[in-house]
């Protein structure tokens, strides 16, 4: 799409201005958008400006914690030494990283910047996967609110589901390295999350600041990456708006509640571009469970979601080559479908 815009752009008359000041694409689409939306429905467009504010004010702190940790990751070199540990048994460094995803604190966007270094140390990509799409899932403090609203075995289904999918994604990289579709993962290395050239050293070097280039490093990589999470996380959370703002919820709920076995495959179908991002996709899903929406089927909704929702999708796909956003989503969608089905029979409700 901004492809398009852009080139669109390069044909009218004031192109060239644009160009001097190096307007982003994506900032272009965004205002181009909010435009639309406004000429469309007024108040539609204030409420999108202000969701997406909000949204971007309670990732905020997030997002820093995992820029700041990826800049430091590069800066001191531990990117170097975390490739090493991950280059030996693939099969080992997946499960641990499947299970460190499933109890991390990073969402599906605030861990973009720390993929995107460890991809760039040299990192296999089985492993990343595999925490990857285990880390937006479930964490600890999710998990406690998960407890007091949906009940605390739901909870420990949708841990389990983290680690599980985490694994799924883990396993299949590890089948399919050997076809070639996920060599160089990475769009650009110099283009996206600020991951730069790699200052190699045999030991880390953990006090950073007392070398210039390392400062350098350290400031360039907190700088690009705040701007494109920033920018895409805007667009992301803006289309996210729109989408909720025109869909029926409700009808939809109520749909999916009647739909017996097929359910599950819908529920995570629905879950990708409707779930809501943060914590209050918990309410929202004991909402449709009231609407008649069994526990299966809302399991399986919530981890299609927390991995590939709008900001979560948007993020990834300017981060990776083709094949590999293809591979992501997937295996989002088989393994939200298989975990449904999976706690469906363990609650023996085929179909919930």
């Amino acid at each position: 799409m901004t492809e398009r815009i852009a080139s669109f752009l390069e044909q009218i008359p004031f192109a060239p201005r644009l160009n001097a000041f190096k307007l982003d694409r994506v900032l272009i689409t965004i205002a181009l958008i909010l435009a639309g939306v406004f000429i469309y429905d007024v108040a539609q467009g204030w409420a999108s400006l202000g969701f997406m504010g909000q949204h971007l004010l309670e990732l905020s702190p997030f997002l820093i914690a995992s820029v700041l940790i990826a800049a430091w990751v590069k800066a001191t070199g531990v990117d170097s030494l975390i490739g090493r540990a991950f280059s030996g048994k693939q099969g080992r460094a997946v499960i641990l990283a499947a299970l460190a995803g499933a109890m991390s604190p990073f969402c599906s966007c605030g861990v973009v910047p720390l993929i995107a270094a460890l991809l760039s140390a040299g990192v296999p990509l089985a492993p990343v996967m595999a925490f990857w799409l285990a880390s937006p899932i479930m964490d600890p403090e999710m998990f406690v609110l998960t407890s007091a609203v949906l009940g605390v075995e739901f909870a420990v289904a949708k841990t389990l589901a983290a680690a599980a999918m985490g694994l799924l994604g883990g396993v299949a990289v590890m089948i399919f390295a050997g076809k070639g579709i996920f060599r160089d993962p990475l769009i650009g290395i110099a283009s996206t999350c600020g991951t730069g050239r790699i200052m190699r050293a045999e030991k880390p070097v953990w006090r950073f600041w007392n070398e210039e280039p390392r400062r350098a490093m350290f400031g360039s990589e907190v700088k690009s990456s705040t701007l494109f999470l920033g920018k895409w996380m805007a667009l992301a959370f803006l289309l996210e708006s729109i989408m909720i703002g025109y869909a029926p919820m409700d009808q939809i709920g109520g749909w999916l509640a009647s739909l017996g076995h097929w359910a599950i495959p819908a529920a995570a179908a629905v879950g990708v571009p409707a779930y809501m991002n943060g914590y209050a996709a918990i309410p929202f899903t004991d909402a449709l469970m009231q609407l008649g929406l069994t526990p299966a089927s809302a399991l399986s909704f919530m981890v299609a979601g927390g991995v590939t929702s709008i900001p979560a999708a948007v993020a990834v796909k300017a981060l990776v080559r083709g094949p590999v956003f293809g591979f992501y989503l997937g295996i989002a969608a088989i393994g939200s479908v298989s975990i449904g089905f999976l706690y469906a029979a363990y609650l023996g409700t085929f179909g919930g």
